[in-house]
């Protein structure tokens, strides 16, 4: 009866290694790439912020009291030129970086999606060899009880002595 048992074939693992998609596009980046990501990560942070506020208020005040000289007098035409230039860079800087990181999402939302098929594929493979598992204790279980039903009505044979 058990010689009808069929298992699966052995699943097989037939796919590159899993790599670190973050490595891999850290492995990649041209200088322009890694320029935009730092200023961005410097442009987009507190301590920016903090510096450029300060920054701007040393220069209104160092106007507005003519300290030195009032090289830019309000309403700071020379600030508001250098604040304006400093927006015509880093914006598209920043928006390049933004694209990138938009890119090494898509590829990491890809790559998800291919281990995720190769996980499903795997899983399918074991719940095939569970299901042909169940089947052979079903066929084991079934033959030992064949062979109990017959000795049922055998009693076995008394040792006098």
């Amino acid at each position: 009866m058990l010689n009808h048992v069929r298992f699966p074939v052995p699943f097989r693992h037939e796919h590159p290694p899993v790599r670190n998609v973050n490595e891999m596009i850290e492995e990649r980046l041209t200088f322009g790439q890694r320029a935009s990501d730092r200023v961005a990560g410097i442009v987009g942070s507190w301590p920016f912020i903090v510096v450029q506020t300060a920054l701007l208020a040393v220069w209104s005040v160092m106007n507005i009291t003519a300290w030195v000289r009032q090289w830019d007098p309000y309403p700071f035409i020379l600030m508001n030129l250098f604040l304006s230039l400093q927006a015509a860079y880093t914006a598209p800087v920043i928006m390049m970086s933004q694209n990138r990181q938009a890119m090494k999402d898509r590829i990491e939302a890809h790559n998800d999606f291919l281990i995720n098929q190769k996980a499903e594929e795997e899983i399918r493979a074991i719940l095939d060899h569970l299901a042909a598992q169940d089947q052979a204790f079903i066929r084991l279980e079934q033959s030992l009880a064949s062979l109990r039903d017959p000795l049922q009505g055998i009693t076995p044979p008394v040792h006098g002595g």
